[in-house]
Protein backbone atom coordinates (compact mmCIF):
# COMPACT_ATOMS: atom_id res chain seq x y z
CA UNK A 1 0.00 0.00 0.00
CA UNK A 2 1.38 3.36 -0.92
CA UNK A 3 2.36 5.33 1.99
CA UNK A 4 2.73 9.61 1.33
CA UNK A 5 5.78 10.58 2.90
CA UNK A 6 5.23 14.25 4.07
CA UNK A 7 7.99 17.01 3.49
CA UNK A 8 7.08 19.94 5.12
CA UNK A 9 10.94 20.67 5.12
CA UNK A 10 10.10 21.75 0.98
CA UNK A 11 7.32 24.21 1.93
CA UNK A 12 9.76 26.22 5.17
CA UNK A 13 12.38 26.07 3.04
CA UNK A 14 10.98 28.28 1.09
CA UNK A 15 9.04 30.40 3.43
CA UNK A 16 10.63 33.52 2.91
CA UNK A 17 9.11 33.46 -1.11
CA UNK A 18 5.66 32.57 0.42
CA UNK A 19 5.92 35.60 2.80
CA UNK A 20 6.99 37.71 -0.39
CA UNK A 21 3.54 36.63 -1.69
CA UNK A 22 1.26 37.02 1.65
CA UNK A 23 3.02 40.85 1.63
CA UNK A 24 1.49 41.19 -1.81
CA UNK A 25 -2.00 39.76 -1.03
CA UNK A 26 -2.15 42.16 2.50
CA UNK A 27 -0.85 45.37 -0.17
CA UNK A 28 -3.35 44.24 -2.76
CA UNK A 29 -6.03 44.28 -0.41
CA UNK A 30 -6.14 47.51 1.84
CA UNK A 31 -5.21 49.12 -1.86
CA UNK A 32 -8.53 48.00 -2.93
CA UNK A 33 -10.46 48.84 0.18
CA UNK A 34 -9.59 52.09 0.39
CA UNK A 35 -10.71 52.41 -3.48
CA UNK A 36 -14.04 50.23 -2.73
CA UNK A 37 -14.66 52.67 0.23
CA UNK A 38 -14.05 55.59 -2.20
CA UNK A 39 -16.41 54.33 -5.33
CA UNK A 40 -18.93 52.84 -2.95
CA UNK A 41 -19.98 56.31 -1.50
CA UNK A 42 -19.94 57.39 -5.09
CA UNK A 43 -22.70 54.44 -5.99
CA UNK A 44 -24.45 54.85 -3.00
CA UNK A 45 -24.84 58.91 -3.55
CA UNK A 46 -25.87 57.77 -6.84
CA UNK A 47 -28.42 55.73 -5.37
CA UNK A 48 -29.85 57.80 -3.28
CA UNK A 49 -30.11 61.07 -5.62
CA UNK A 50 -32.98 62.90 -6.23
CA UNK A 51 -32.01 62.87 -10.10
CA UNK A 52 -33.50 60.12 -11.58
CA UNK A 53 -30.28 59.16 -14.71
CA UNK A 54 -27.69 59.27 -11.03
CA UNK A 55 -30.25 56.64 -9.72
CA UNK A 56 -30.37 54.68 -12.56
CA UNK A 57 -26.39 54.39 -13.32
CA UNK A 58 -25.80 53.68 -9.33
CA UNK A 59 -28.73 51.27 -9.45
CA UNK A 60 -27.59 49.51 -12.82
CA UNK A 61 -24.35 49.47 -11.88
CA UNK A 62 -24.74 47.53 -8.62
CA UNK A 63 -26.96 44.96 -10.09
CA UNK A 64 -24.92 44.28 -13.25
CA UNK A 65 -21.88 44.14 -10.81
CA UNK A 66 -23.26 42.46 -7.80
CA UNK A 67 -25.06 39.37 -9.94
CA UNK A 68 -22.07 38.24 -12.20
CA UNK A 69 -19.79 36.22 -11.18
CA UNK A 70 -16.31 37.92 -9.86
CA UNK A 71 -13.59 35.74 -11.17
CA UNK A 72 -15.67 36.87 -15.09
CA UNK A 73 -14.90 40.00 -14.28
CA UNK A 74 -11.51 40.03 -12.79
CA UNK A 75 -10.97 38.22 -16.51
CA UNK A 76 -13.03 40.82 -18.29
CA UNK A 77 -10.72 43.47 -17.06
CA UNK A 78 -7.42 42.00 -17.85
CA UNK A 79 -8.59 40.65 -21.46
CA UNK A 80 -11.42 42.97 -22.67
CA UNK A 81 -10.55 46.12 -21.50
CA UNK A 82 -7.04 46.20 -23.35
CA UNK A 83 -8.82 45.47 -26.18
CA UNK A 84 -12.11 47.63 -25.91
CA UNK A 85 -9.39 50.72 -25.05
CA UNK A 86 -6.05 49.50 -27.31
CA UNK A 87 -3.99 49.67 -23.88
CA UNK A 88 -2.24 47.58 -21.57
CA UNK A 89 -2.96 46.36 -18.30
CA UNK A 90 -0.77 45.18 -15.87
CA UNK A 91 -2.46 41.85 -14.21
CA UNK A 92 -1.71 43.45 -10.58
CA UNK A 93 -3.36 46.43 -11.84
CA UNK A 94 -6.39 44.40 -13.62
CA UNK A 95 -6.57 42.86 -10.10
CA UNK A 96 -7.02 46.35 -8.25
CA UNK A 97 -9.36 47.34 -10.29
CA UNK A 98 -11.64 43.95 -10.90
CA UNK A 99 -11.75 43.36 -7.22
CA UNK A 100 -12.35 47.33 -6.37
CA UNK A 101 -15.00 47.44 -8.37
CA UNK A 102 -16.73 44.52 -7.28
CA UNK A 103 -16.26 45.49 -3.87
CA UNK A 104 -17.93 49.20 -3.76
CA UNK A 105 -21.16 47.38 -5.10
CA UNK A 106 -21.59 45.83 -2.48
CA UNK A 107 -19.98 48.26 0.20
CA UNK A 108 -22.43 50.86 -1.56
CA UNK A 109 -25.28 49.34 0.21
CA UNK A 110 -23.41 48.87 3.73
CA UNK A 111 -23.03 52.77 2.89
CA UNK A 112 -27.05 53.24 1.47
CA UNK A 113 -28.52 51.57 4.69
CA UNK A 114 -25.96 53.56 7.24
CA UNK A 115 -27.37 56.63 5.74
CA UNK A 116 -30.93 56.26 5.78
CA UNK A 117 -30.50 54.95 9.26
CA UNK A 118 -29.53 58.13 10.75
CA UNK A 119 -32.40 60.07 11.94
CA UNK A 120 -34.04 62.27 9.66
CA UNK A 121 -34.71 64.37 13.18
CA UNK A 122 -31.00 65.28 13.05
CA UNK A 123 -30.74 66.83 9.46
CA UNK A 124 -33.85 68.74 10.15
CA UNK A 125 -31.73 69.91 13.43
CA UNK A 126 -28.89 70.66 11.15
CA UNK A 127 -30.85 72.79 8.55
CA UNK A 128 -32.30 74.93 11.57
CA UNK A 129 -29.31 75.67 12.94
CA UNK A 130 -27.86 77.09 9.04
CA UNK A 131 -26.24 74.54 8.05
CA UNK A 132 -26.65 73.72 4.32
CA UNK A 133 -27.58 70.59 2.56
CA UNK A 134 -24.07 69.94 1.98
CA UNK A 135 -22.87 70.97 5.00
CA UNK A 136 -25.20 68.81 7.18
CA UNK A 137 -24.60 65.66 5.09
CA UNK A 138 -21.16 66.36 5.74
CA UNK A 139 -21.13 67.09 9.33
CA UNK A 140 -24.29 65.41 10.32
CA UNK A 141 -25.27 62.17 8.42
CA UNK A 142 -21.93 60.92 7.39
CA UNK A 143 -19.86 60.97 10.52
CA UNK A 144 -22.98 59.03 12.10
CA UNK A 145 -23.13 57.19 8.93
CA UNK A 146 -19.63 55.51 9.11
CA UNK A 147 -19.33 54.89 12.74
CA UNK A 148 -22.43 52.49 12.56
CA UNK A 149 -21.04 50.91 9.05
CA UNK A 150 -17.46 50.49 10.35
CA UNK A 151 -17.87 46.76 11.16
CA UNK A 152 -19.21 45.92 7.93
CA UNK A 153 -16.70 48.02 6.34
CA UNK A 154 -14.18 45.74 7.84
CA UNK A 155 -15.46 42.69 7.39
CA UNK A 156 -15.20 43.70 3.19
CA UNK A 157 -11.11 44.03 4.13
CA UNK A 158 -11.99 39.99 5.44
CA UNK A 159 -13.10 39.03 2.16
CA UNK A 160 -10.95 41.11 -0.01
CA UNK A 161 -8.07 39.12 1.25
CA UNK A 162 -9.98 35.95 0.36
CA UNK A 163 -10.77 37.61 -3.20
CA UNK A 164 -7.30 38.11 -3.60
CA UNK A 165 -6.40 34.94 -3.89
CA UNK A 166 -8.06 35.23 -7.65
CA UNK A 167 -5.19 37.03 -8.44
CA UNK A 168 -3.63 33.80 -9.07
CA UNK A 169 -5.57 33.28 -12.44
CA UNK A 170 -3.89 36.38 -14.26
CA UNK A 171 -0.46 35.61 -12.29
CA UNK A 172 -0.51 38.15 -9.88
CA UNK A 173 2.46 36.85 -7.40
CA UNK A 174 0.28 36.84 -4.30
CA UNK A 175 0.49 34.07 -1.99
CA UNK A 176 -1.13 31.65 -4.26
CA UNK A 177 0.74 32.39 -7.23
CA UNK A 178 3.35 32.02 -5.55
CA UNK A 179 2.36 28.68 -3.66
CA UNK A 180 1.20 27.59 -7.27
CA UNK A 181 4.98 28.10 -8.69
CA UNK A 182 6.06 26.60 -5.74
CA UNK A 183 4.63 23.22 -5.99
CA UNK A 184 5.56 23.10 -9.67
CA UNK A 185 9.21 22.64 -8.62
CA UNK A 186 8.15 20.97 -5.60
CA UNK A 187 5.76 18.42 -6.83
CA UNK A 188 4.46 18.97 -2.85
CA UNK A 189 0.81 20.66 -3.42
CA UNK A 190 -0.43 18.93 -0.14
CA UNK A 191 1.70 20.51 2.11
CA UNK A 192 2.20 23.84 0.31
CA UNK A 193 -1.54 24.33 -0.12
CA UNK A 194 -2.26 23.39 3.10
CA UNK A 195 0.05 25.78 4.51
CA UNK A 196 -1.77 28.50 2.47
CA UNK A 197 -4.81 27.57 3.62
CA UNK A 198 -3.56 27.95 7.50
CA UNK A 199 -2.09 31.29 6.76
CA UNK A 200 -5.18 32.33 5.23
CA UNK A 201 -7.25 31.53 7.99
CA UNK A 202 -4.57 32.84 10.80
CA UNK A 203 -5.39 36.38 9.43
CA UNK A 204 -8.77 36.02 8.73
CA UNK A 205 -10.28 34.27 11.58
CA UNK A 206 -8.54 36.80 14.19
CA UNK A 207 -10.53 39.87 12.08
CA UNK A 208 -13.32 37.96 11.84
CA UNK A 209 -13.78 37.67 15.55
CA UNK A 210 -12.48 41.25 16.27
CA UNK A 211 -15.39 42.52 13.92
CA UNK A 212 -17.73 40.26 15.82
CA UNK A 213 -16.53 41.89 19.35
CA UNK A 214 -16.54 45.19 17.64
CA UNK A 215 -20.31 44.88 16.25
CA UNK A 216 -21.36 43.48 20.36
CA UNK A 217 -19.50 46.59 21.79
CA UNK A 218 -21.65 49.08 19.48
CA UNK A 219 -24.84 47.00 19.79
CA UNK A 220 -24.48 47.22 23.44
CA UNK A 221 -23.75 51.41 23.61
Amino acid sequence: MFKYQFRWDTVFGSFDFLMSGLQMTLIVSAITLVLAMIFGLIIALFDMSPWRILRWIGITFGEIVRNTPILVQLLWVYYVLPIVFNVRIESLVALIIGLSVYQAAFISEVYRSGIQSVPKGHTEAAQVLGLSPLQSFRRIVLPQAIRMTLPPLASNFVQLIKFSSLGAVISVSEITRRGMELSASNFRPLETFTFIAVVYFFICWPLAMGIRLWERRLQSR
